[in-house]
C-alpha cells in the first residue's frame, strides 16, 4: 500500500486507451484519478495497481477510494493513432536503434548519440523515421553528406517508421509495467526491434 509521498512518486504512468481499444498516451495517475472521477474509464485492463484514498462524505462519513488500472479505456472520440506517423525525436530513435551506432555497433548513451540522415539533407534526403538512424559521433562525421556507397559504411539494420503502439513503448521504455507492455506488443509492426 503506497503511504508517502515517495511512494506516490514511483507510481508508474497509466497506459490510456480510447473505447476502440487503441493505445493514445501515457497519462500520470492524478490525471487516471480525474478520469475515472469524470466517469470516463469505460474499462480496465488487469489488477488495480493502487488505490487512491480520498476524503470523507459530509452525509455518510464514509472515505472515499478509487482503484486505478495500469490500463484504462476511456469514453470520448476515436481519432485513429494506428495510421498517425509518431514525432520523430531523438530519444525515440535512439530507443528504436537499442541505443547503438547502426554503423560501428557501439552501444552508447543518449548524449553519446547523433541523428544522421541515411540520404543526407543537403542531397535530398527528408528528416523522417524511415531516412534517419543511431550514429556514434565518429560515425556521422566521417560519412558526412556522403551517401552510402561513397563510404566504406554499412547499415547494421534498416530504418523503419515505428507504430503508433510501439512508439508509446520507446518513449516510456524503462517504465513500462509487464501488462501494458504485453498489450502494446500485440501491436507492434512486424520490423520492430522491441519485441
Amino acid at each position: 500500500m503506497l503511504t508517502t509521498l515517495s511512494d506516490f512518486e514511483r507510481v508508474p504512468r497509466i497506459l490510456r486507451l480510447n473505447i476502440a481499444g487503441q493505445p493514445v498516451e501515457w497519462v500520470a495517475w492524478q490525471d487516471a484519478v480525474c478520469l475515472y472521477a469524470r466517469e470516463l474509464v469505460v474499462w480496465t485492463v488487469g489488477e488495480p495497481l493502487v488505490t487512491i484514498r480520498g476524503g470523507r462524505a459530509k452525509h455518510s462519513g464514509e472515505m472515499s477510494a478509487q482503484e486505478i488500472h495500469s490500463i484504462i479505456a476511456c469514453d470520448g472520440r476515436v481519432v485513429s493513432r494506428n495510421s498517425q506517423i509518431p514525432p520523430l525525436t531523438n530519444p525515440a530513435l535512439f530507443k528504436r536503434d537499442g541505443n547503438m551506432c547502426l554503423y560501428c555497433c557501439k552501444q552508447l548513451s543518449d548524449a553519446d548519440l547523433t541523428r544522421d540522415h541515411v540520404v543526407p539533407v543537403s542531397r535530398g534526403g527528408v528528416d523522417l523515421w524511415d531516412n534517419v538512424v543511431a550514429s556514434c559521433r565518429r560515425c556521422n562525421h566521417f560519412k558526412g553528406n556522403r551517401l552510402l556507397e561513397e563510404t566504406s559504411l554499412e547499415l547494421m539494420a534498416l530504418p523503419y517508421v515505428p507504430n503508433y503502439s510501439e512508439y508509446l513503448a520507446l518513449i516510456n521504455s524503462g517504465r513500462i509495467l509487464g501488462d501494458q507492455m504485453a498489450f502494446l506488443s500485440k501491436s507492434f509492426g512486424a520490423n520492430s526491434r522491441l519485441i
